[in-house]
């Protein structure tokens, strides 16, 4: 039975005009698709191709050898080629939908079937495939060692184009590839090498034409084109790849296009046959890889990565010759093998471990040791103490010790560091070849935690637990050297805890690392910071009487930079004794409390009085005399200060010199509150007022300005008197006097008296005569007395109330 043909070719009218036609139908093909196979069909001769051309000339020009899918889902395997006077004849068999081709062969074998014609017969022969079937197979280019020649000459382009393939073969929405070559029998051969490559059911349905001058115009998704019909290799709407042009360059990220590539440079097609046997999708790059390997034919480390990470996922899919024949593919030297491809052969090592035995996973896993200490890839775990079992196993072991032992223990005992992911692989690795590590254990130790502290971030490797977890006396030791570290770190380490696990709840007491687990969970619920304190204290288990230096670790996490409140501090010092403190070293965060605290900070100056008290021989003389300052305060304020308070304030600036400025705030503010008090020592006022410091005055001027004060004139009319007379003495005690008495005299006391009714007015009056004499109540009513200009304005208006 022969498939329905038709030939399509243009006809030279009485005008002389070509025009195409159907000159031979066969009836079962409708019409639909015989009006959409016409523009399929025809033909369009290379630019400058002449009207006449002898027969030599004729058959130069290219064929258009096609395959197309047509709107009804049925099929047009079609030949055009050119003929005289410019005009065409296509010969093309039709497969409705559902029909395959007799005998499943591919569309494009039938590129050099002898059954095509160039003309319209009188009768209509058997199609082409049918016909092929009963010769002896394709010919003319398409021979096994005719594409294994062309596959070597297209080498550069062999693997961009199979992976272009390869996406337009599953995604029918992928741009076109367009294969830029000067004979079309080379795009046939294109078609040929992809068909080869691809599961039957894609190329079987991989659409193709060898010839067109507008590839826009083509619903194909190979098209050939000549140069000068090629589009631009950056146009979107195509992938195009120019034979002809320069080799391209880089690589293809394509395991799968890469793997069929070097098959075919190897001119072994046959095992495209026997990969489609294995299990896969059909573009999965493990079956090939394998294949390949198992050949010997070298492949790139992401094919070799491919293949491993296949046999990992199916390790009953092969026999032991050809797991044998891949392990032995994978251990062999290369200069290009990656972490991807050597985390693929762990996977596989992994999967194989007791199911092959040792003479076919040991070489496997010795690779993976020496790439682990020779390949620089951190991550690269080493392989199972197990794979090294069986006499086999064990020479492979001693092998890879006399190798590496030495080179191994130099680099962990190098004083330079290595980093914490490099440092847990190679104690892992000295572990797994039985190197005696106790010498350097300390010193990888001290390292190790010292690179944790610094970088909590690289603890984050998922080999650290492993290691915690296989080597008892490792973690034994790093959890001891962190323990030790905290007090002086609390906040690294307490960044390290949030980021890893550590295991500490065994044996150990390890009080500072069981504080700073504790810490976030402490200040993440709210509460104030003693209060914070109080709850890590509690996490170490052990009292600070007992063991100071959890005192300095609490102290850091809680305030880490920071610096405590007076209050805050005192809490600090009164539950924990001040030996406590001095041996955590955290009596100097108390004095910084001490010293930073604000003025009007009622705490600062009880601390102070404290600290000089419990660390005399630890407070230098600085801070020494600031703290000083602060007690004088507390002794003004309590009424204990002994007589000399101007003089006391002035040795004590000059013995902090420079003093803190909240300290000496503290200390001025404290002195001129009280002698702005009504009880104050006359003898202290003079002394103050006749000191002529700037310091003291102004702390005095600013402390008279205070709300206590203000209401103090307001309510009492002897302390209006007393300010009175204090401020309008000592006219000659120096210039910083003067004018902050007349300051306050005039911003200060005058609004008071201004605001007094007048029997306030009165009662302030009997009491600066009280106090001082006449005179002085005189002096008192002169200066509280209008001033007596009025001015121009002032006087006219005067006068009219006077007439009135």
């Amino acid at each position: 039975m022969s498939l329905p043909q038709l030939h399509y070719t243009s006809v030279v009218s009485g005008d002389g005009v070509p025009s195409p036609r159907f000159t031979a139908v066969d009836p079962a093909i409708p019409g639909p698709v015989r009006a959409e196979a016409a523009p399929i069909l025809a033909y369009d001769a290379p630019a400058g191709t002449p009207e006449r051309l002898p027969g030599a000339g004729l058959r130069a020009l290219p064929v258009a050898f096609g395959f197309a899918l047509l709107s009804d889902g049925s099929h047009l395997l079609s030949r055009t080629v050119a003929t005289g006077a410019g005009g065409f004849h296509a010969h093309a068999v039709h497969l409705p939908p559902g029909t395959p081709i007799p005998g499943r062969v591919l569309p494009v074998a039938a590129w050099g079937a002898a059954g095509w014609l160039s003309a319209t017969p009188d009768r209509m022969p058997p199609d082409p495939l049918t016909a092929m079937l009963t010769a002896h197979g394709p010919s003319r280019g398409l021979t096994r060692e005719g594409l294994g020649d062309f596959a070597v000459a297209r080498s550069p382009w062999l693997a961009a184009v199979l992976s272009d393939l390869r996406r337009v073969s599953e995604d029918p929405s992928a741009p076109p590839v367009v294969l830029v070559e000067r004979q079309s029998a080379d795009v046939a051969r294109w078609v040929a090498l992809a068909t080869a490559v691809l599961s039957p059911e894609h190329a079987e349905r991989l659409t193709f034409t060898t010839y067109t001058r507008h590839p826009g115009l083509t619903t194909h998704q190979v098209i050939g084109v000549l140069p000068e019909d090629a589009p631009d290799i950056s146009d979107p709407r195509f992938r195009v790849h120019a034979a002809s042009g320069p080799r391209p360059s880089g690589t293809v990220d394509d395991a799968w296009a890469g793997t069929a590539a070097r098959i075919w440079r190897s001119r072994s097609p046959q095992l495209f046959r026997e990969a489609a046997e294995l299990p896969g999708e059909p573009f999965a790059a493990g079956p090939l890889a394998v294949t390949a390997l198992g050949a010997g034919i070298a492949l790139g480390s992401d094919e070799r990565a491919a293949a491993a990470d296949w046999a990992a996922e199916r390790p009953y899919a092969l026999d032991e010759k050809r797991t044998r024949q891949l392990t032995d593919a994978l251990t062999a030297p290369a200069d290009d093998r990656t972490a991807a491809e050597c985390a693929a052969a762990l996977r596989l090592l992994t999967a194989l471990d007791g199911r092959c035995p040792a003479a076919v996973t040991a070489p496997l896993a010795a690779l993976l040791v020496t790439e682990a200490v020779r390949g620089g890839d951190v991550d690269l775990e080493p392989p199972a103490r197990s794979a090294f079992e069986e006499p086999a196993g064990e020479r492979a072991l001693a092998a890879l010790v006399e190798e590496l032992g030495d080179e191994l223990l130099a680099e962990l005992s190098a004083a330079s560091p290595v980093g914490v992911a490099r440092t847990v692989q190679l104690m892992r690795i000295a572990r797994l070849l039985g190197l005696d590590r106790a010498e350097l254990l300390p010193g990888v130790v001290g390292r190790l935690a010292s690179a944790l502290l610094d970088d909590p971030e690289a603890g984050a490797c998922r080999a650290l637990p492993d290691l915690l977890d296989e080597q008892f006396d490792v973690r034994t030791a790093l959890l001891g050297e962190l323990d030790r570290l905290a007090p002086d770190r609390p906040a690294d380490t307490e960044r390290l805890l949030i980021r890893v696990a550590l295991p500490f709840t065994g044996t150990q007491t390890l009080p500072h690392l069981r504080m700073c687990a504790e810490a976030p969970g402490a200040k993440a619920r709210g509460a104030d910071r003693v209060g914070v304190l109080h709850t890590v204290l509690r996490a170490a288990g052990m009292s600070p009487f007992a063991e100071p230096l959890v005192l300095r670790t609490a102290v850091g996490l809680v305030w880490g930079e920071d610096t405590p409140t007076a209050g805050e501090a005192r809490s600090l010092l009164g539950e924990t004794t001040s030996d406590a403190h001095r041996t955590a070293g955290t009596w100097a965060h108390l004095v910084d409390a001490a010293l930073a605290a604000p003025v009007g900070d009622e705490d600062a100056p009880e601390l102070a009085h404290d600290l000089l008290r419990g660390f005399p021989q630890e407070i230098g003389a600085r801070v020494r005399g600031c703290l000083m300052l602060l007690d004088f305060a507390r002794e003004v304020r309590s009424g204990t200060a002994e007589p000399g308070w101007t003089d006391r304030v002035r040795t004590l600036r000059g013995q902090a010199g420079p003093a803190e400025p909240p300290a000496l705030g503290h200390a001025l503010g404290a002195l001129a509150e009280r002698l702005l008090a009504p009880d104050r020592p006359g003898d202290e006022l003079y002394a103050f007022v006749h000191s002529g410091d700037e310091d003291l005055i102004a702390a005095y001027g600013r402390a008279a300005r205070r709300e206590a004060v203000l209401a103090l004139l307001r309510a009492d009319p002897a302390y209006v008197a007393d300010c009175f007379t204090v401020w309008n003495a000592h006219p000659h005690a120096g210039a910083g006097w003067t004018r902050t008495r007349t300051a306050l005299l005039d911003e200060v006391l005058r609004p008071a008296v201004r605001a007094l009714s007048p029997e306030g007015l009165a009662a302030v009056e009997e009491a600066v005569e009280r106090e001082g004499s006449s005179r002085t109540l005189e002096a008192f009513r002169t200066w509280n007395r209008p001033p007596r200009s009025l001015g121009r304005l002032g006087r006219r208006i005067a006068g009219r109330v006077r007439r009135a």
